[in-house]
């Protein structure tokens, strides 16, 4: 399974997280959150983790204009639609939208939007105010169905799951939708918003790699 380290603000941070094992790193472009950073500290990020991670931008209901600048002068891998994007301006970026769905309790087979409209699905807890995760825990066994389910032409669909995932239960989120393509986490691996706690990372992919190998 692979793991997604989210709103990541310094090169420092990004290093880190990569040598330890993470295959994607989020870059939060929503101006609201504590972890919000400009252009340029991203695209520092993006050139200190080179390939050895795919860059994700954040995003919250940005313009077509907005998405293309960011994303060309970034360097991103994949575009997160975090916010009431329109289905059309999602499939623009089809190949590499990763779409996030939240959910109240337990995700339902229809919190995938079409299958040609995205890369990936994120699902996480719904926040009752604010755009993103609550950083609380849900009924993860209820995303197992969707995470293991096809899409069109037979090859697996991608979810990534998020919401309240951190060291001390990343073995039992995997464990509980094994057919899920990647954890998520953010806050659960801080020190404080927007910064990394080098244990905590530490501990959460020696706990996944626990639990894969039992």
């Amino acid at each position: 399974m692979k793991v997604k380290i989210c709103g990541v603000t310094t090169p420092a941070d990004a290093l880190l997280a990569v040598d330890l094992g993470a295959d994607f790193i989020g870059l939060n472009f929503y101006r609201p959150s504590p972890r919000w950073i400009d252009v340029g500290e991203a695209a520092a990020i993006r050139r200190a983790v080179g390939d050895r991670a795919r860059a994700v931008g954040i995003f919250v209901n940005p313009t077509r204009e907005e998405l293309e600048a960011v994303g060309r002068r970034v360097g991103l891998d994949f575009l997160q639609f975090s916010g009431d994007e329109s289905p059309k301006l999602v499939a623009e970026f089809s190949d590499r939208a990763i779409r996030v769905r939240r959910v109240g309790g337990a995700p339902a087979r229809d919190a995938a939007i079409p299958d040609e409209d995205c890369w990936a699905i994120l699902i996480d807890r719904a926040h009752d105010r604010l755009y993103g995760g609550s950083g609380e825990s849900w009924d993860y066994a209820a995303a197992a169905d969707l995470a293991s389910s096809p899409v069109a032409g037979g090859r697996p669909r991608r979810v990534f799951i998020a919401g309240g995932v951190h060291p001390g239960n990343v073995a039992q989120v995997a464990a509980a939708v094994p057919g899920a393509y990647a954890v998520d986490t953010c806050s659960g691996v801080e020190a404080s918003p927007g910064f990394k706690d080098r244990v905590k990372l530490e501990r959460l992919f020696a706990n996944l790699a626990q639990g894969a190998a039992r």
